[in-house]
C-alpha cells in the first residue's frame, strides 16, 4: 500500500467535511449564538488537518489509487469525518466528553440515527444544523460508496450480494 496516496485522498475527503461546517456556523452566525466558536475551532482543526495530509501526499497521484488504498481511504475517512464531525460538539459542550461528541458524529456520518443526546431541542439551531447535516453528508456518502467507488474496485451489487450467500443459504440484506 502506498501510504502517500491515503494522505493525498484523505486530505481531499477531510477538506470537504470541513467545509461543510460553514454551513452550521452560517446558522449560528444568523442566531447570534454561542455555538459558532465551537464550529469555527472546528473548522480551524479540520482544515489543519486537511493540510497536514496534502503535504504528507504533496508527491503522490491520487490518479495512482489502487483496490488496498481504496479500502484504507474508505475505512480512515469514516474516522476522520467523525473526529471532526465530532469536535463542534466537544468544543460547545454539546456533549461532556469527546467520546459522546465522536459517538454522535459517527451516527450521523453512518446514518444510524443513534445519539447520547437527550433533548436534542434545547441545542442551539448551528450546532442541530450541523448534526442534521452529518446524516445527510453520511446518507450521499454511501450513495458515492455505491456508483462510484465501489464499481471502481470491480465490486458491484451482485458481487456483494454473491458475498452474502454462504453454502446456498443466503442472509437478508
Amino acid at each position: 500500500m502506498r501510504p502517500g496516496i491515503v494522505a493525498k485522498v484523505l486530505s481531499l475527503v477531510t477538506t470537504v467535511v470541513s467545509v461543510f461546517l460553514l454551513w452550521g456556523m452560517a446558522w449560528a452566525a444568523w442566531d447570534r449564538s454561542a455555538d459558532l466558536a465551537g464550529l469555527a475551532g472546528a473548522l480551524g482543526v479540520g482544515l489543519a488537518l486537511s493540510a497536514f495530509l496534502f503535504f504528507l501526499g504533496r508527491h503522490a497521484k491520487a490518479s495512482d489509487l489502487g483496490p488496498r488504498e481504496a479500502f484504507a481511504v474508505v475505512t480512515l475517512s469514516w474516522i476522520l469525518c467523525s473526529g471532526i464531525g465530532g469536535l463542534p460538539f466537544y468544543f460547545h459542550g454539546t456533549v461532556p466528553t469527546y467520546t459522546d461528541a465522536f459517538f454522535e458524529a459517527m451516527s450521523g456520518f453512518t446514518t444510524t440515527g443513534a445519539s447520547v443526546l437527550t433533548n436534542i431541542e434545547a441545542n442551539p439551531r448551528g450546532i442541530l444544523f450541523w448534526r442534521s447535516l452529518t446524516h445527510w453528508l453520511g446518507g450521499m456518502g454511501i450513495i458515492v460508496l455505491s456508483l462510484a467507488i465501489l464499481p471502481f474496485l470491480g465490486v458491484g451489487g451482485m458481487q456483494i450480494g454473491r458475498a452474502s450467500c454462504r453454502e446456498r443459504v443466503c442472509s437478508v440484506v
